[in-house]
């Protein structure tokens, strides 16, 4: 992969190579969104299971191991290792944003101290490590991120997690809108498809992020 030609949609298939990122320590935070017990539990339906097949393949294989790859990597530089999970304050769901009330696969009532609400292992957080719940797509709109972020200083996040087009395409967007500098890890996230990830990422690309693998995050940033 090369993140400055990779990714290209119609609008920015001619334009020049950006220039090379520079994200201080200090400045940068990771941010890994809804790798929750729900997503990652197989339906009991045979057929659901099997349609469902290649995501939780690429999350076990793939999207998993290389996220938790990079929050170590981060911890041991000592740089800010956050998370955020989509959740409900109130056991009935009342506090949910309305598309989270909608009938359909969207629909979710997730209570926030249930077990299927909470993070998976692999990536659960450290001890002392910031965690937001978001009743909201957005990570931003959902919650006081945006105030947290800016309290500590950081220009440049870093995110990782799922659904590619759904709650990390709002948060991309909700930061670009802040004026943070956003870097979406291609290979630590997910959508339902492959094709739903790649079209995602196309359209998410050189406008309001940076799509780049984890393996040249790590090089650029020498971690």
């Amino acid at each position: 992969m090369n993140w400055k030609t990779d990714y290209r949609s119609f609008y920015y298939e001619n334009t020049p190579e950006p220039l090379d990122l520079s994200l201080p320590a200090d400045e940068t935070a990771l941010l890994s969104i809804d790798v929750q017990n729900t997503y990652l539990t197989p339906s009991d339906d045979p057929v659901e299971r099997a349609r469902w097949a290649p995501f939780y393949r690429r999350m076990h294989e793939i999207v998993i191991p290389r996220t938790a790859g990079l929050q170590n990597s981060f911890r041991q530089h000592g740089m800010d290792v956050l998370h955020a999970r989509i959740a409900c304050l109130l056991e009935n769901g009342k506090d949910r944003s309305l598309s989270q009330k909608k009938p359909g696969w969207n629909y979710l009532l997730l209570p926030k101290d249930r077990e299927d609400a909470q993070i998976v292992a692999e990536l659960a957080p450290r001890e002392g490590e910031i965690v937001v719940t978001k009743t909201t797509d957005s990570a931003l709109t959902g919650t006081n991120l945006r105030l947290v972020l800016h309290n500590m200083g950081i220009k440049n996040v870093v995110l990782t997690g799922i659904f590619t087009d759904q709650c990390i395409s709002s948060t991309v967007r909700s930061l670009a809108d802040e004026s943070f500098n956003v870097i979406l890890v291609e290979d630590c996230c997910a959508a339902g498809t492959d094709e739903l990830h790649r079209k995602e990422l196309e359209i998410l690309n050189m406008i309001y992020c940076h799509v780049i693998s984890s393996g040249e995050l790590m090089e650029i940033m020498g971690i």
